[in-house]
């Protein structure tokens, strides 16, 4: 039997300018969440936007650390413009490698990691809903495609849209991704 997982992005964050590294914002209001098929079991993000997108869905979810944002460290609050006016190298060395932290955080690769690690011990029977961040997102789509870190940087998730993943036989395939 085939498992369904079903990736929302959270809401769009509050009041923040895009290119704005993540600080658990709340999510922007009246939020249009997409209404996935029936679903045995809802996840989140710990973050308060990931929250707040799963009360728009009704249920009670469970938090998934697996599902957290990615850890950007001093740069958090901060535009990626401003750190590179800041920090040209670090961001130079985060853009250009995967393995790289300069922002004292996770890095791209360990991310990643734990994303794929995620789903690679994950059980779940019939079809799971989870709401997390597009990094994360990101990260899942790379990990069941078996693409290069590299690929990370050419995935684009918007806010709320859905992404489709199954496993069968052990094997992740991609279903869908942006729908709204």
């Amino acid at each position: 039997m085939a498992i369904r997982l079903s990736l929302i992005s959270a809401g769009a964050a509050a009041g923040v300018p895009p290119g704005t590294f993540p600080c658990d914002e709340p999510a922007e209001p009246a939020l249009r969440v997409p209404r996935p098929d029936q679903f045995a079991r809802l996840l989140t993000a710990p973050e308060r936007r990931a929250r707040q997108t799963v009360e728009a869905l009704g249920p009670v979810a469970i938090a998934e650390p697996a599902l957290a944002d990615c850890d950007f460290g001093r740069w958090r609050g901060r535009s990626l413009a401003e750190i590179g006016a800041a920090d040209p190298a670090g961001a130079a060395a985060w853009l250009a490698d995967p393995a790289a932290a300069p922002h004292g955080g996770e890095s791209l690769d360990a991310l990643m990691a734990r994303v794929g690690g995620w789903l690679d011990r994950f059980e779940g029977r019939d079809h799971t809903v989870a709401i997390t961040h597009p990094a994360v997102i990101r990260a899942a789509i790379v990990h069941v495609l078996m693409a290069p870190p590299a690929a990370f940087w050419r995935i684009d998730i918007e806010p709320l849209s859905l992404t489709d993943l199954r496993r069968h036989a052990g094997r992740w395939t991609l279903r869908s991704v942006g729908r709204r």
